[in-house]
């Protein structure tokens, strides 16, 4: 069927066909965000209208019946405040999408466009004053046409298209058109495609959504069951990210009650990823999520300091765990190790040994920092056992009074004190510091190598590093939380005292209050876990992260290609051992969409050489422009690598990428400085996990693969962040295939 401006009957300028088509789609947006600004002041007012019955109430003039009333309108205000956050939220536009479909149960084709049933699909759903829907959310059953529909399953759609925006104005139409039998002699079809366009626009320094431009593949995974374990896998460029946070957002949309109260977490690999993606979530209309990279997943500490590669492997191996567990339950370095006490006209004494058989004792059934009972008792059960027998009379006859006369002793108090101390993590970890008591600790575990690097690099260490972290969270585990002090109910009251005076609040304030304390504290366990990158997770590393919610449904999103561990194997299994009791459903994204086909297939020769067998998927965009490799000499890497950011910067329209081995970040980001772009980011290898440039420069790939963890495979990484053009300098070229 010809749908050319001629046959229809509409203007024969392709122009005045696409200005009248804009026009009317202008003017269904201008409607949603009329009806949005309506919300808007109706949020206002009833926002007015609450603060002042609260006010009321306060001086008495609500009655006690009222009193329901007044929560219902303070969680009114709460809904419209939220939706009025949501709507505000940074978005390239509210309403995207548009489905004109067959109407239910027509068997012959339309006639007019008038005759097909309109849908439109944006961020969220807004509805106008008859409650009729002006846009669906792109969540909502009825929008999964917009991203399932294809030529040989349309269902039902005869129309797709999309919308592009810049905030509330409309710049263009892309259109799919699915059933050119079924559709009206009056229907025009506009653009090239939707997706194309979108994978053609300049990239900056934070992700888009693809909300507009989900595919089919990748929209099974964003709706797949809640429950269990999502594995969203693919090559590099595949969209893994993006569909994983699209999916948080969708079961947020599908459960709220669920899991916006039980919390939604996100798992990334590095702080510069975490604040790449960190707009994609509100511009879906969430803003409950909570991000956190590695480094941060530890309550109260964070580090964004690396390892060199052989002390990763150390801290990251499940061998560490017997060393830490050695470690929790030996003596406190520096405490004493005897204890001598005058009691009832006599002198007892613990030696050493006495003292170990009492920690050992204390430590069968639980924690160490629990265990402070347990140890006291085994102290006094021990010196009790050591009083003489004819001084076991009168007061002391028995061990209850004995053992009170014992512990009201300062001289107990003291050593108790300083023998038995509560212990923080941090303060093991460093304990490792020291080779001789690590040597003790690692027998059977680490050889003496081993043992010298790890001590090393604990005990000379002026900060954190992210391998640290799990290892804390590790000792956490092993250590065991301070039993809270037993507080005396009778005085709670008092709390609600200051300065003498006694503070009156309102029910409402208290309700208020309580609420505000109860999401001051941390979630500590989550309702579901999206872990990113989840490839290069060490064995250590998961059983952090599974903590984090271990009743909790899981998207886990990597490729084993681009690993940065170097046993893969060994974390699948450590990942395997902790939610293995969870059921599975696996999706592959098998389209590259970032890389240009000439970048990615270089790429792939690359990674080959080391996995034969890759996961590589299909790159659908070609430039013609094939990567450039430069070979200069060794001092003059680093402005080789200036010169060729600033040719890049006049090539491309968005951001440049200079990916550096960590030996050459300071002296490439000093050269890079110079240049004073804000378009030109400097950034190590593992930084640059998950994030993408128009265009990149690749320096030193040789020592890329030798001083990262993951070696090739972090090379592989790094010869796919590009979408446009990609220059490497080298002065070796071992690495080349």
């Amino acid at each position: 069927m010809d749908h050319s401006p001629e046959s229809t009957g509409l203007p024969t300028d392709l122009e005045s066909v696409e200005r009248a088509e804009l026009a009317v789609e202008q003017a269904h947006v201008d409607r949603v965000y009329g009806r949005v600004e309506e919300a808007a002041r109706s949020a206002a007012r009833i926002a007015v209208d609450g603060h002042q019955r609260g006010q009321a109430q306060q001086v008495g003039m609500v009655r006690d019946e009222e009193m329901t009333g007044l929560y219902e309108r303070d969680v009114l205000v709460f809904a419209a405040a939220r939706r009025i956050a949501e709507l505000d939220a940074e978005h390239e536009g509210l309403v995207f999408g548009r489905l004109d479909s067959d109407r239910p149960g027509a068997d012959e084709p339309a006639t007019t466009a008038n005759e097909l049933e309109t849908l439109y699909v944006g961020r969220i759903g807004v509805r106008d004053a008859e409650y009729e829907p002006l846009v669906i959310d792109w969540r909502a059953p009825a929008a999964e046409p917009f991203y399932r529909a294809t030529s040989a399953d349309r269902l039902g759609v005869v129309r797709r298209r999309v919308l592009r925006c810049r905030g509330a104005k409309i710049i263009g139409l892309e259109d799919d058109l699915l059933a050119p039998e079924r559709a009206p002699e009056d229907l025009p079809v506009m653009g090239e495609g939707a997706l194309m366009a979108a994978l053609s626009r300049a990239r900056g320094h934070t992700m888009r959504d693809i909300v507009a431009t989900i595919q089919a593949e990748q929209d099974k995974a964003i709706r797949a069951p809640a429950r269990g374990v999502t594995v969203i896998g693919g090559g590099p460029g595949t969209g893994k990210t993006v569909v994983a946070l699209h999916r948080a957002a969708y079961l947020l949309y599908s459960d709220r009650r669920r899991f916006e109260r039980g919390g939604v977490l996100v798992i990334g690999p590095s702080a510069a990823f975490m604040a790449y993606i960190e707009r994609v979530l509100p511009s879906l209309g969430e803003n409950t999520v909570s991000l956190r990279a590695m480094g941060e997943v530890v309550d109260g500490v964070s580090a964004t300091a690396v390892d060199d590669v052989e002390v990763a492997r150390i801290k990251g191996s499940l061998r560490i765990r017997q060393v830490l567990s050695r470690a929790a339950r030996d003596r406190v370095p520096g405490a004493p190790t005897s204890l001598k006490i005058f009691v009832g006209g006599a002198s007892v004494e613990l030696d050493a040994n006495a003292l170990d058989n009492v920690r050992r004792n204390a430590l069968r059934r639980t924690q160490r920092n629990k265990a402070v009972t347990e140890a006291r008792r085994g102290l006094v059960n021990a010196l009790w056992q050591r009083f003489p027998e004819d001084l076991k009379s009168g007061k002391l006859a028995d061990r209850e009074s004995f053992g009170d006369a014992v512990t009201d002793l300062p001289a107990f108090a003291s050593f108790f004190f300083a023998w038995w101390p509560t212990l923080m993590p941090v303060q093991v970890l460093r304990w490792l510091g020291d080779a001789r008591r690590l040597r003790h600790w690692a027998r059977g575990e680490f050889n003496d190598a081993e043992v010298g690097l790890l001590a090393e690099a604990i005990g000379t260490a002026t900060e954190l590093t992210v391998a640290d972290i799990a290892l804390l969270d590790e000792l956490d585990q092993l250590l065991g939380r301070p039993l809270p002090v037993e507080r005396d109910e009778e005085f709670d009251w008092l709390e609600g005292l200051s300065d003498g005076v006694n503070e009156v609040l309102t029910s409402s304030e208290r309700r208020a209050r309580a609420i505000a304390a109860a999401e001051a504290e941390e979630v500590a366990e989550y309702a579901h876990v999206l872990v990113d990158e989840a490839q290069d997770l060490s064995p250590m590393q998961w059983r952090m992260v599974t903590r984090r919610g271990p009743q909790a449904s899981w998207t886990i999103v990597g490729d084993p290609a681009q690993s940065a561990w170097h046993d893969p194997a060994e974390a699948t299994a450590a990942m395997d051992s902790m939610l293995s009791h969870l059921q599975r459903h696996t999706f592959r994204l098998s389209t590259n969409y970032r890389n240009s086909a000439e970048i990615y297939a270089f790429a792939g020769e690359v990674i080959r050489r080391e996995i034969p067998d890759a996961d590589l998927p299909n790159a659908v965009r070609e430039t013609g422009v094939e990567p450039e490799h430069r070979q200069v000499e060794v001092g003059q890497v680093a402005d080789a690598a200036a010169a060729a950011a600033t040719e890049l910067l006049g090539l491309v329209e968005g951001t440049v990428g200079v990916i550096v081995p960590p030996r050459l970040r300071a002296e490439v980001g000093k050269v890079l400085a110079e240049i004073g772009n804000p378009r030109v980011a400097a950034l190590s290898p593992l930084e640059s996990k998950g994030l993408e440039y128009d265009a990149v420069v690749v320096v030193e790939p040789d020592a890329i693969v030798t001083d990262t963890l993951g070696g090739i495979r972090a090379l592989y990484v790094v010869l796919t962040r590009a979408t446009q053009r990609m220059i490497t300098i080298n002065s070796t070229t071992n690495w080349l295939p």
